[in-house]
């Protein structure tokens, strides 16, 4: 089959690679000129484990191209994903769509034949009602079917999650179009993935109550750590003995700093959106924004804590700055709040990330970044655990450093505090 992806980003290009390596002729489209020359090179834009290696074998077997001519590889494609980014606008109300229509004007302008245009990308309800209006002006409706297929990819586990998800959503208002997408899935279908059948509106409205849960679970463990913690109960015990209630499950049970990423800050704000739009309280939801908010607060207050409220000249180190292990994005990190915080209340921080130097960090203050784990942690005074690379785990702390009076502040419970406290050292975790 051949496929337009549109806009290269996280979404269209690990689902155009992976597309292509099912055996689909697809074309990746981006108006980022250097973004598109830099793949066509093999210079992968984002930090994604196996996507390089995915990309130049499909791009040297030709099933997958790179372009920055829309109008050519819509004419050339059968259907076209739209996997532009849906920010939160800048008055936090709402996802910002501008890309969205810009890109169904564009292809309004292209279609020469029958043409599936789906939205990749996270939408709120009534986007695709939205979509049909802008292409219907140009072209009839027979020409074109607008669908809704969310996707479910998690930073760091995206080519598994695409080759073995769950399920499959298709939201479609007509049957042909459900067909031809049944059958562009069927390889994953064939392995055990769910195929569900919606209307358009209710296809969209999945991604986003999916995501507003798991954001709903992540907040809720982090205030029951923050009960734990004045009840002298470990909080791991607690995640454990709810986890294995199926009910429940175990996933997305992890106490740790506030939720960040591209997807839950934003499009929790973008339900709520939505709901106000239509006139319905999602009070939970809204709960669950104001907690995580907080959160970032919340752990810096502790850090004030362990330092005896003198954070001044102490030498703090972060082990990780990404919102999550295994990506290199930084969006909504809970580090993008601590480390400004403690570097103008007189800190002086070095961080070390796997993924390398962050331009967010360039212009604070007493801010460096350190080219490996050990010389991140020479000298330090306190160590923060932020992000559970695996590059972490295995950190032996007595033969990085030789202050007797190191404190390690875990944000992600992967030390063991009694191995910690053995070698000499002050241990402190989340909800322990």
């Amino acid at each position: 089959m051949k496929l337009c992806m549109i806009g290269t980003g996280y979404v269209g290009l690990v689902s155009g690679v992976c597309f292509s390596d099912l055996g689909n002729d697809v074309i990746c489209v981006d108006k980022d000129k250097r973004k598109i020359n830099g793949l066509k090179k093999g210079i992968i834009p984002i930090y994604e484990p196996g996507l390089k290696e995915l990309v130049l074998k499909n791009y040297n077997n030709k099933r997958l191209k790179f372009s920055t001519d829309l109008e050519d590889s819509i004419k050339k494609s059968d259907v076209i994903f739209l996997c532009v980014g849906t920010p939160t606008k800048k008055n936090g109300n709402g996802a910002d769509l501008s890309q969205i229509f810009s890109a169904a004007k564009e292809i309004s302008k292209s279609i020469n034949k029958f043409k599936i245009i789906i939205t990749k990308s996270t939408v709120p309800v009534t986007t695709g009602d939205e979509i049909e209006k802008i292409l219907s002006k140009k072209v009839k409706k027979n020409k074109f079917s607008v669908v809704s297929n969310p996707e479910f990819l998690r930073e760091g586990e995206a080519i598994r999650d695409f080759v073995y998800p769950d399920r499959v959503v298709i939201g479609s208002n007509d049957k042909k179009s459900k067909m031809i997408l049944k059958n562009l899935y069927a390889p994953l279908i064939s392995k055990g993935a769910k195929f569900i059948s919606t209307n358009r509106r209710a296809a969209e409205l999945i991604k986003y109550a999916a995501n507003a849960f798991l954001a709903t679970k992540i907040t809720f463990i982090n205030e029951i750590a923050n009960l734990c913690e004045k009840t002298n109960i470990d909080v791991e015990d607690i995640s454990i003995g709810i986890g294995l209630d199926k009910r429940i499950g175990s996933r997305f049970l992890r106490a740790g700093p506030a939720y960040g990423g591209s997807c839950f800050p934003k499009d929790t704000k973008a339900i709520i959106a939505t709901a106000d739009k239509f006139r319905t309280d999602l009070s939970v939801i809204k709960s669950v924004i104001k907690s995580n908010a907080l959160r970032s607060k919340l752990l810096l207050k502790k850090i004030s804590e362990i330092l005896n409220q003198r954070i001044k000249n102490k030498k703090i180190c972060f082990l990780g700055v990404t919102f999550k292990a295994n990506t290199d994005d930084m969006r909504d990190s809970s580090s993008l709040e601590m480390i400004p915080y403690l570097s103008k209340n007189g800190a002086k921080i070095k961080y070390y990330d796997p993924t390398g130097i962050k331009k967010e960090f360039d212009k604070i203050k007493n801010v460096s970044f350190s080219k490996s784990i050990s010389y991140a942690v020479k000298d330090s005074d306190l160590v923060i655990l932020h992000t559970e690379w695996n590059d972490f785990k295995s950190i032996n702390f007595k033969k990085l450093s030789k202050s007797k009076n190191l404190k390690i502040y875990d944000l992600r419970n992967i030390f063991s505090p009694d191995k910690i406290k053995a070698q000499g050292f002050k241990y402190f975790g989340i909800g322990r």
